[in-house]
């Protein structure tokens, strides 16, 4: 490939970025590709597997959200099961958001979607290309928790 200029890859990227994004959604799992979860409430969710469970405000915070707006996320995935919400005994205003069953369950069958769909796609490119990308992704990934941890 030739050498191009930052303007050109941004323009590129720009055409790149929409397909990846739209594909790798549409493998993830039915659950995601047909509706049934938004990608917001996806990222919620794996926010929780990890975290275990959350505060509003962070989640809010995490997902650069009002609390009115994270309210309205949550409330759907509490009325599909997929979360609970989890009243501090001491102060009743503080309310944690943690995985049901269900929820942790979807979680894990689209993890082993993107695990597969990952597999299937990155087995036709070369070992040294798939480093080469994970190294990459990985300087980017921490360019934009620098930013983002310089705009808070």
């Amino acid at each position: 490939m030739s050498v191009i200029s930052l303007s050109q890859f941004a323009e590129k990227m720009g055409e790149i970025m929409p397909i990846m994004m739209k594909e790798f959604a549409r493998c993830l799992t039915t659950e995601l590709h047909k509706g049934k979860v938004t990608l917001p409430q996806m990222m919620i969710l794996h926010f929780l597997e990890i975290e275990q469970e959350a505060k509003m405000k962070d989640l809010a915070r995490v997902m650069g959200v009002t609390m009115a707006g994270m309210t309205g996320i949550i409330d759907r995935l509490v009325k599909n099961k997929l979360c609970a919400r989890i009243y501090d005994p001491q102060d009743r205003r503080i309310i944690k958001i943690r995985l049901t069953a269900k929820g942790d369950n979807l979680v894990k069958n689209i993890s082993e979607g993107k695990r597969q769909m990952i597999i299937k796609i990155f087995g036709k490119i070369s070992e040294t290309d798939r480093q080469d990308y994970l190294r990459i992704l990985l300087q980017i990934k921490e360019i934009l928790l620098k930013e983002n941890l310089n705009l808070t």
